[in-house]
C-alpha cells in the first residue's frame, strides 16, 4: 500500500508550498487529534486560476477543479502541522463554500473535487462528511474555498 505522499505523485500532482495567510489567522490549528485547515483558495505558485461566481464568469466543471486545488492546498496545511500524511488516520469533515450565480444550485457537484481528491489520496480514511454552502462572495472573487478537519494519530 502505497502512501498518502507516493499517492500525489501517482496522480501526477505536486503538493504545494502551504499558502500563507492573507489576513489575521494560521493556516492550521491542532486541539488534541484533530487538525482544522483555515480556508484555502484555488492558489497555484501565488497565482488564481480562476475569479468569478459560478454559474455565471466560471462553469461547474471549472469550479470543480478549482475545489480539487484547494483540497491539494489544505492537504499541504495539514501535512506542513503533521509531518508525514500517513499519521493522518481519517479526515473527519469538509466545508466547501462556493461563490455561486443566483441562479446555481450546483454546489455539491463542484465540492465533489475536493472529496474525490481526497479520497483519492486518503483512501477509506478519505471518505468524509462534508457541507456544499452557496454564497455571495469569497475572498479575490474565487469561485471556491475549502476548509477541513482532519484526525491524525
Amino acid at each position: 500500500m502505497s502512501t498518502p505522499e507516493e499517492r500525489i505523485v501517482e496522480l501526477g500532482l505536486e503538493l504545494p508550498d502551504v499558502v500563507p495567510p492573507v489576513a489575521s489567522y494560521v493556516p492550521t490549528a491542532r486541539t488534541g487529534s484533530l487538525v482544522y485547515t483555515a480556508g484555502q483558495i484555488p492558489l497555484v505558485k501565488g497565482e488564481l486560476g480562476a475569479t468569478g461566481k459560478v454559474g455565471a464568469e466560471v462553469s461547474a466543471e471549472e469550479a470543480k477543479a478549482q475545489a480539487r486545488i484547494c483540497a491539494l492546498n489544505a492537504i499541504a496545511a495539514l501535512k506542513a502541522e503533521v509531518g508525514e500524511l500517513s499519521r493522518v488516520t481519517r479526515i473527519v469533515k469538509v466545508v466547501g463554500f462556493v461563490a455561486s450565480a443566483p441562479d446555481f444550485y450546483g454546489q455539491p457537484d463542484v465540492v465533489n473535487g475536493a472529496s474525490d481528491l481526497l479520497s483519492e489520496v486518503f483512501g477509506e480514511a478519505g471518505r468524509h462528511a462534508r457541507s456544499a454552502v452557496g454564497v455571495a462572495a469569497l475572498p479575490r472573487n474565487v469561485p471556491v474555498e475549502v476548509e477541513l478537519i482532519a484526525e491524525v494519530g
